[in-house]
């Protein structure tokens, strides 16, 4: 165990004295991931590639059954709002390679590709979650309705999961989860777990419920070779969690 490093503990100065793993990520780290993320990735495109050009242009059956699977699920992610609390770990299965790639590195449970932590506030549900790419083109975490974090046409489900937290735990990790926004920390593209001005999005969760209860919530971690990382299913299939929901869309 390593003393919190200077700059989270800035972010979040009420928290000193706790202490939290750390790892550091090696450049043959570097090469292991990037490598499963290619190998995964070309499995899907070689897999794609047996369509031929007529099977890829959608019908007008195919677009209306489309508009009815997203009219669906946003009437199921609503429906998922009702019962979502603050704190509640909220996950989503990505569509795009990236995500798959990502979600093949979950060792236990690969059924979600990303997560983040619900709070509600002024009776609406934000997910507070580090994402880079494209999708946040200046890299900072990102505090986005959970309609939008779910959204169906680029995601295939979510899921809310709730830790078994007494109410100043819940309002220590929602208290450590807005200084780390506000603090724009940024997403880690490296992978790792010993820096904190960088955080990934399982990273950025586990840390913020690792302050937030004072070390109470205790994760393990995945590896592969001497690589070590915190995947999303390290934090949803943790004893102390229970599912609360799970949605597919279709």
């Amino acid at each position: 165990m390593q003393p919190a490093s200077k700059s989270l503990l800035n972010i979040v100065p009420a928290m000193a004295g706790l202490t939290f793993t750390a790892y550091r990520y090696s450049t043959l780290s570097i090469a292991i991931i990037c490598s499963a993320f290619v190998l995964f990735s070309s499995g899907l495109f070689s897999c794609n590639n047996s369509s031929s050009p007529n099977q890829l242009i959608k019908s007008k059956q195919d677009s209306l059954a489309e508009e009815m699977r997203i009219a669906k699920a946003f009437i199921e992610i609503d429906t998922a709002k009702k019962i979502i609390h603050s704190g509640d770990m909220i996950t989503r299965t990505g569509a795009d390679f990236t995500s798959e790639s990502l979600r093949s590195l979950n060792q236990r449970d690969q059924s979600f590709s990303h997560c983040g932590i619900a709070s509600i506030e002024n009776d609406s549900v934000f997910v507070y979650h580090a994402l880079g790419g494209d999708f946040n083109p200046d890299q900072k975490i990102l505090r986005e309705p959970v309609e939008k974090f779910a959204e169906p046409q680029g995601n295939r489900g979510m899921g809310v999961f709730r830790y078994q937290l007494n109410p100043e735990e819940t309002s220590n990790t929602i208290l450590v989860i807005q200084k780390l926004y506000a603090a724009g920390v940024m997403f880690d593209m490296k992978f790792d777990l010993k820096s904190d001005d960088h955080m990934y999005c399982a990273e950025f969760v586990y840390k913020s419920y690792l302050l937030g209860t004072k070390g109470k919530l205790q994760f393990p971690s995945s590896h592969i070779k001497d690589f070590t990382f915190i995947g999303v299913d390290d934090l949803f299939l943790h004893p102390l969690c229970r599912e609360q929901l799970r949605i597919l869309f279709k």
